[in-house]
């Protein structure tokens, strides 16, 4: 027999291809046949995210390590210290598409369920409970807002890292000798600058990832 934890992750993994092709409402309505509500899938979005900048930051310090042994370079196989760059800043780029669109999926769920509540609370007569729900709501808000701006300000500083390591690759792929090590060497600094400054931005996004989270266990709608 087919388990429902099975099912639902078939849904979980089909969904960015739901969202993609505008079939929200069809994903949400499948997902609350397991009992998922939106802010069930929020949450669960921002603690993937949470993994996704880890994952990011770990693969960003592991390619700037490589290209830093790559910059001391003194002999052996070029061509395999090229190659073993490369993969790396493969996995470095892949890591960073995953957060963008894990940012997106973030955004779009957090703002259907804020349509969702706004439209419960404006439904509601009890003046005192509606007025407690609009705080909530509010609260959440500036939550969902602060932490997709670290999210945002995160990946503005991981896009020219990614964007350099891409260049210098692209540059030993078109002189693979000696000469193109050594002129490298300057880069390297300026490289290693940039990526300690992207490890701090990542280290307060995924700060904000555990204050939001925090934030819509308490607050219900």
């Amino acid at each position: 027999m087919i388990s429902r934890r099975w099912v639902l992750r078939c849904v979980m993994a089909v969904a960015p291809l739901m969202m993609l092709v505008g079939c929200t409402s069809s994903y949400y309505k499948a997902m609350r046949t397991f009992g998922k509500e939106k802010r069930d899938i929020l949450v669960s979005r921002v603690k993937d995210s949470k993994k996704d900048q880890q994952q990011a930051k770990e693969q960003i310090k592991t390619t700037m390590e490589s290209f830093q042994a790559l910059t001391g370079f003194q002999g052996g196989s070029l061509e395999k210290n090229y190659k073993k760059l490369n993969g790396e800043y493969e996995k470095a780029a892949d890591s960073a598409q995953k957060l963008h669109n894990r940012i997106d999926s973030i955004d779009q769920v957090s703002g259907d369920l804020f349509k969702e509540w706004q439209k419960e609370i404006d439904g509601m007569e009890n003046k005192k409970l509606k007025a407690q729900s609009a705080v909530m709501l509010r609260q959440s808000r500036l939550s969902e807002a602060g932490y997709i701006k670290s999210m945002r300000q995160t990946e503005a500083r991981m896009t020219p890292v990614i964007t350099a390591f891409r260049d210098q690759v692209t540059f030993l792929k078109h002189n693979l000798n000696a000469r193109a090590i050594g002129s490298l060497k300057g880069t390297s600094a300026q490289m290693s600058t940039d990526v300690d400054v992207l490890m701090v931005s990542l280290d307060a996004s995924i700060a904000q990832a555990d204050t939001l989270i925090a934030s819509l266990n308490a607050d219900q709608p």
